[in-house]
């Protein structure tokens, strides 16, 4: 006896949950954005660094989300396990002030990947849709950074093109 059409999609959900929880936990890179700390490249990166500079949450719980990607890099790297109460180290010595403006693009992202994560674990729970919409915020947040610098590329390359044309026909 197969399965009906609304098992199939309870078992795809199910699954693209679980898979999409793993991917957000272990903290594979998804992006590239400047931070406080320099570079993030997760939506996790991007929510501990403002965990840490508001102190809202304890430090329990940032540790608690770090320490997947933690496990997983030391194993990708072959080193060992790092201890849970050095995690936070790093990110305060390279606390600095850089990157934490509150322009609009840094507000997308930032609620873009708290929705991100919040989605990921409550999609452990059930259905959910705070992942797609943190996903929706990241995209467009990036996109629009993207977009100013095909735009500035662009402006330069005519720049050249006209100042080179404006050689050749003096000559």
């Amino acid at each position: 006896m197969g399965f009906s059409s609304r098992k199939w999609a309870d078992i795809i959900s199910k699954t693209a949950s679980r898979l999409y929880f793993f991917i957000i936990i272990v903290r594979v890179p998804l992006f590239r954005f400047p931070c406080r700390v320099g570079i993030c490249q997760t939506p996790i990166d991007i929510m501990v660094c403002q965990l840490i500079v508001s102190q809202i949450f304890p430090e329990v719980v940032i540790k608690a989300l770090l320490y997947p990607g933690a496990i997983k890099r030391s194993l990708m790297e072959g080193k060992t396990v790092p201890d849970p109460d050095h995690l936070l180290n790093s990110y305060k010595s390279n606390m600095g002030e850089g990157h934490a403006s509150t322009d609009l693009r840094h507000l997308e992202i930032v609620a873009g990947s708290y929705l991100c994560v919040g989605g990921a674990l409550l999609g452990l729970m059930g259905r959910g849709r705070m992942s797609l919409f943190g996903l929706i915020l990241i995209i467009w947040g990036v996109a629009r950074d993207v977009r100013k610098l095909i735009r500035c590329c662009k402006c330069k390359s005519i720049a050249k093109w006209l100042k080179n044309y404006s050689k050749a026909k003096n000559i």
